[in-house]
C-alpha cells in the first residue's frame, strides 16, 4: 500500500495531544447500509474506499461501534489492519441503536466500558488513540452533568486503554465540565457553513489549541442549500460541496474535517475541493450565510 505525503493534503496537520494528525481526514458512517445500520450493499466498494483514505495519506478516521453497530469498526479493521503508524482512529461511546434505528444514549459506567471493550476487540486494537463522550441525543446537545460517565473514560484512560479523551453533541458548560475532570484534545459538534451556533465555543477552543471537529459538515442528510453558497462557488468553477469544506479549513485553524463518503471517486473530490483558496470577498459573502 503506497501513502502519498500527508503534506499534498489541504489544510496541513494538527496534534491531538501526541498525536499528530491531517486535518482533512475522513468519518467513516456512511461506509455502514441505509439509516447507518446494517453491512453496506457492496462490501468490497467499502474496503476501497477506506484504502483509498489511507493511499492518500489521510492519518485521521472518525468512527464509532454504534454505526451498522459494528459495522464500521469491522470493516477498518478488515481493510487497513495492521494499521500504519501513522494512521489514528477515533471512535465515540455514549449511544447504542435499537432495532428502530434510534440512538438511545448509554452513558452508565458500566454502558461505556463494555463501549470502549467492543471497540478495542471490533479494530483489533490494545489502545484507543482517542475516545468522545457522545451527549445529548439526536436533537442535538442537550444541557446536564456528563461527570460521572466523563469520570468513568477517565478512569479507562488511566488504566492505559484510552490515550486521549473528546466530548461530542455537547454544550459549552459540558465542555467546561470535562476540562475539570480531565483534559479534552478536541470537540466534535455539528457544525457547517449555514450551522453556526458554536461560533464562541470555536473561537475559545482554538485559543486553547483544541480540535473542534465539525459533524455533518456538508449538512449531513440533509445537504446544504444556500443562494450565497452556489453564487460564489459558480464564480470561482467550484461545487458548493467543495467551497463548504474550504470554509471550514479556512474558519479556523484548529477546525479538523471528517466528510464522508462511500465512493473513491467523491472522496478525491473532496479532498481537491476542500484545497480551493478562497479570497477574502468570497469568505466576507460566504460568512454572512449563518448569521
Amino acid at each position: 500500500m503506497s501513502t502519498l505525503s500527508t503534506s499534498s493534503l489541504p489544510g496541513g496537520t494538527w496534534t491531538l495531544g501526541d498525536l499528530t494528525v491531517t486535518r482533512f481526514g475522513y468519518g467513516a458512517m456512511q461506509l455502514a447500509g441505509p439509516g447507518v445500520m446494517g453491512p453496506p450493499a457492496d462490501h468490497e466498494g467499502a474496503v476501497a474506499v477506506l484504502r483509498e483514505v489511507v493511499d492518500l495519506g489521510i492519518t485521521h478516521i472518525d468512527t464509532s461501534g454504534a454505526y451498522g453497530p459494528r459495522v464500521t469498526n469491522e470493516l477498518i479493521r478488515e481493510a487497513l489492519h495492521p494499521y500504519p503508524a501513522s494512521l489514528h482512529i477515533v471512535t465515540k461511546v455514549g449511544a447504542v441503536r435499537d432495532e428502530q434505528g434510534g440512538w438511545p444514549p448509554a452513558r452508565k459506567p458500566e454502558d461505556l466500558r463494555r463501549s470502549v471493550h467492543e471497540n478495542l476487540e471490533n479494530l483489533g486494537l490494545d489502545v484507543l488513540d482517542l475516545v468522545n463522550l457522545r451527549l445529548g441525543n439526536a436533537q442535538g446537545p442537550q444541557p446536564g452533568s456528563l461527570a460521572e460517565a466523563f469520570e468513568t473514560l477517565a478512569a479507562l484512560q488511566q488504566q492505559g486503554l484510552i490515550r486521549h479523551l473528546g466530548v461530542s453533541n455537547a454544550t459549552a458548560d459540558q465542555v467546561a465540565e470535562a476540562q475539570t475532570i480531565a483534559p479534552i484534545v478536541c470537540v466534535q459538534n455539528m457544525y457547517n457553513l449555514v450551522y453556526r451556533q458554536d461560533d464562541e465555543l470555536l473561537d475559545r477552543l482554538a485559543e486553547q489549541d483544541i480540535a473542534y471537529v465539525p459533524f455533518f459538515p456538508l449538512g449531513g442528510f440533509s445537504p446544504l442549500q444556500s443562494s450565497a453558497l452556489s453564487a460564489v462557488a459558480s464564480r470561482l468553477g467550484a461545487t458548493p460541496m467543495s467551497v463548504a469544506l474550504a470554509w471550514l479549513l479556512q474558519r479556523s485553524p484548529n477546525v479538523l474535517l471528517i466528510p464522508g463518503t462511500s465512493s473513491t471517486a467523491h472522496l478525491r473530490e473532496n479532498v481537491v475541493g476542500a484545497g480551493l483558496t478562497l479570497a477574502d470577498d468570497d469568505l466576507a459573502e460566504l460568512d454572512k450565510i449563518g448569521r
